[in-house]
């Protein structure tokens, strides 16, 4: 993984909640809410919150009472997400590593994280981070992206940004967002943490959106595969997402667009 693949920065954390939110995220955090409800916890943990996604959707799902402490490693990401989250003090927002959780052990009753495991630079550290700050009964939710050409939108973009710089393709999208699926060795990274058992599911569903143009926006310039476009030159970011606009467009006619996404869910007890 780059340095540059954790940087949410800059317009990035906007348009990725305005944008790739809906597209992508949503249905998956709805998924992750229901989970998380059927376990009536009184006290969760969420690592690598973004701008909130899941977080609205479980706080919509969970009763008052209850103590939800919301993390990520990028600031700019969760001052969107306390942004949209306002007025609700069951809440609380914390910068914080997923490999060092500043929290007592056996501290809450489940932890979830959505689409964030990818990025974590050593996963079984902050797998064993998150078995320490659960209670001995608690659960850990989590979804990683599968391959990406179960991906379809993310998958065609990125073949045509290939196209763009032939010589040196931007690889976000592969090497990280979609380079972490292998079910054996996501067991393998949980069981090395403590965690013994087990339950990882495919999920399929639909991603939706308005326009191409759309789509092109969100992945070219709400991800940080914007920063891999700009390296490579500067001057090209709107050529990137024109050219990203008119595959999307050529593949799926002018109008609203759909295509499959999948993902894998995991839970896991120690």
């Amino acid at each position: 993984m780059s340095d540059t693949d954790k940087v949410f920065a800059g317009s990035i954390p906007k348009i990725y909640d305005e944008y790739l939110v809906p597209m992508i995220f949503s249905v998956y955090a709805e998924d992750i809410a229901r989970r998380i409800a059927a376990r009536s916890p009184s006290v969760l943990l969420e690592i690598a919150a973004g701008t909130g996604a899941v977080t609205r959707a479980v706080a919509a799902a969970l009763p008052r009472g209850i103590r939800y402490v919301a993390t990520d490693l990028n600031e700019p990401m969760l001052a969107v997400a306390a942004q949209r989250q306002k007025d609700d003090d069951r809440i609380s927002w914390r910068q914080a590593d997923a490999s060092a959780l500043p929290f007592g052990d056996t501290e809450f009753d489940a932890v979830c994280c959505q689409f964030g495991a990818m990025f974590f630079p050593d996963r079984t550290k902050a797998y064993a981070e998150v078995k320490r700050v659960l209670k001995p009964d608690g659960t850990f939710v989590f979804n990683v992206w599968d391959r990406i050409e179960d991906n379809v939108l993310t998958h065609e973009a990125t073949v045509a940004l290939g196209k763009l710089f032939p010589d040196d393709p931007p690889r976000f999208m592969v090497r990280t967002p979609h380079g972490y699926h292998d079910r054996d060795v996501i067991r393998a990274d949980l069981e090395r943490a403590g965690f013994r058992d087990i339950s990882i599911e495919t999920r399929a569903e639909t991603s939706r959106a308005p326009s191409p143009e759309y789509v092109a926006l969100a992945l070219c310039q709400g991800t940080p595969l914007r920063g891999e476009i700009e390296a490579r030159d500067a001057s090209t970011l709107q050529a990137a997402t024109d050219i990203v606009a008119e595959a999307i467009r050529t593949r799926h006619g002018a109008g609203p667009v759909e295509g499959k996404i999948q993902a894998v869910v995991i839970e896991a007890r120690p």
